[in-house]
């Protein structure tokens, strides 16, 4: 059984740019010893609905292999709405694996699929949660 390295879960709060999501953003560093397991995630456009691209994912690696946490697709992505995952468009793993503990020492990361997103300035992420040991 895992320990869960902190007591309380953690919450990242951060606002993307068009330009980062594109390009690939690192939200969470990896973590030598330790796992991430996601509590929570959401996403809200900022400046617009995010046009053109297929959607917006929170990216994570597990058993060795890249794994889509959140697929929010950018049609639920317009301005100022949350899409909280589960949501109708808001894509999650298979009997919730996207709640599951995610490789050790592996980072958690932002990104998009298709073309390129545009039309909104930034997209909010809220991720909640626990760090735990390896």
């Amino acid at each position: 059984m895992a320990v869960t390295l902190t007591q309380t879960p953690q919450v990242l709060r951060t606002r993307a740019t068009i330009a980062q999501i594109n390009a690939g953003l690192e939200l969470l560093p990896a973590l030598a010893g330790y796992a991430y397991r996601m509590i929570d995630m959401a996403m809200i456009a900022v400046g617009g609905a995010a046009a053109t691209a297929t959607s917006v994912d929170i990216n994570a690696t597990r058993a060795a292999g890249a794994i889509k946490l959140l697929v929010v697709a950018v049609a639920a992505l317009t301005q100022s709405a949350i899409v909280r995952a589960g949501a109708a468009n808001a894509v999650i793993l298979a009997d919730g694996a996207s709640f599951t503990a995610c490789d050790a020492n592996t980072a958690i990361t932002l990104g998009k699929a298709g073309s390129s997103l545009a039309t909104a300035t930034h997209v909010d992420v809220i991720l909640t949660y626990v760090t735990e040991s390896a």
